[in-house]
């Protein structure tokens, strides 16, 4: 039996879990309210506060660190990586702490795990972080040169169940074509093709807006909007990821809400749902080209999954391009135990962060 301890910093909340093998031995979610986390200055200097926090909930569950076999975290926003799971190191900490590519609470996962894993003396790991980019180089042009993309997704949850359902087609994840949409607050579109995820737009600024988060919009009209004076560059920013999307539409980031209001009648709310499930399907269209129709399945996860009405009004669009399998809801930390665990079971070999590390392409 192999013992895994994951754990999965959020904005709001640190969530962790034990597992022996594939059972779930303990979980545990604090949620933290805004002044235990506004005394810090930057999200990385949370690290000592979280941690303790998961050392607490270990000595409440009667879960000594020496009964560990090894520690994961969620990943965070580090230089452009292939998928797979990856030892913390040094230089995987030094990039988390500089924050080059932007603060988040994901970026604290590692230096929570290696922590924790150094005081047990058994390996510390994460596993698909948002940073994965095994995107063709085709797709990494933009249309200006100053301005390339960036591959920044789900990518976690989205790699988890492109292997699960492989696996219930009785495949490998290598050995399928599949299209993920991982519906949240954010919304990332995938395309994997044997075992490689080679293109999905950046869920931060592009695809189909999302609860939060303003998506594709016009450029040009961006920029007279970034020079008009209504705005400063940080509620701009805010604008475009935090305030934007159906938020700005509808004054909620909340789907079940917005969903209510459309039954009881709101025209404004059923129609802001629909283009966003209108925008959901074209990026789906999308992704399908880029496998040149060549898709197995179209997968749709993540929470707003859970929405019966937004996952039909997307299939109506989509079934014709591959059989739809929905898988509402995330396992992350189930997902990041497994990561681990195929590498203590020498199914994986864990990768190198800062070795021979390319674009991941």
């Amino acid at each position: 039996m192999k013992r895994v301890l994951a754990i999965n910093p959020g904005s709001t909340s640190t969530k962790m879990a034990v597992f022996d093998d594939e059972r779930e031995a303990m979980r545990c979610t604090v949620e933290h309210q805004g002044d235990d986390l506004e005394r810090y200055e930057r999200v990385f200097d949370q690290w000592p506060y979280r941690l303790e926090i998961v050392t607490k909930a270990l000595g409440e569950a009667g879960i000594p660190r020496s009964s560990l076999d090894a520690v994961v975290g969620r990943g965070g926003l580090l230089r452009p990586l292939e998928g797979g799971t990856y030892e913390v190191n040094g230089a995987m900490l030094a990039d988390l702490e500089e924050a080059q590519r932007g603060e988040h609470a994901s970026n604290l996962g590692a230096i929570i795990a290696y922590r924790l894993a150094s005081g047990a003396g058994v390996p510390a790991f994460i596993v698909d972080p948002v940073a994965v980019d095994e995107m063709e180089e085709v797709a990494g042009l933009s249309g200006l040169p100053e301005l390339p993309r960036e591959s920044l997704s789900h990518a976690l949850n989205s790699k988890a169940v492109a292997r699960k359902v492989a696996g219930e087609m009785g495949k490998g994840y290598g050995e399928v074509n599949f299209i993920v949409a991982h519906l949240g607050s954010g919304i990332s579109i995938s395309a994997h093709r044997s075992g490689r995820m080679i293109d999905v737009n950046n869920a931060r600024e592009e695809g189909p807006f999302s609860p939060d988060r303003a998506g594709s919009v016009p450029s040009l009209e961006l920029i007279r909007l970034c020079y008009s004076g209504k705005y400063k560059e940080k509620e701009l920013l805010s604008r475009m990821m935090g305030s934007g999307g159906m938020c700005a539409y509808l004054g909620t980031k909340d789907i079940r809400a917005a969903r209510r209001m459309a039954e009881s009648g709101d025209s404004k709310a059923a129609i802001v749902l629909a283009a966003m499930a209108y925008q959901t399907a074209k990026e789906i269209g999308a992704m399908a080209t880029v496998l040149r129709g060549q898709v197995d399945r179209i997968i749709l996860t993540g929470g707003i999954a859970h929405d019966e009405v937004f996952v039909r009004e997307i299939s109506e669009r989509v079934e014709f391009i591959a059989p739809i399998k929905v898988v509402p809801g995330e396992e992350e930390l189930v997902s990041l135990a497994a990561g681990a665990l195929r590498v203590l079971r020498g199914e994986e070999k864990a990768k190198i962060y800062g070795q021979g590390m390319g674009k991941g392409r």
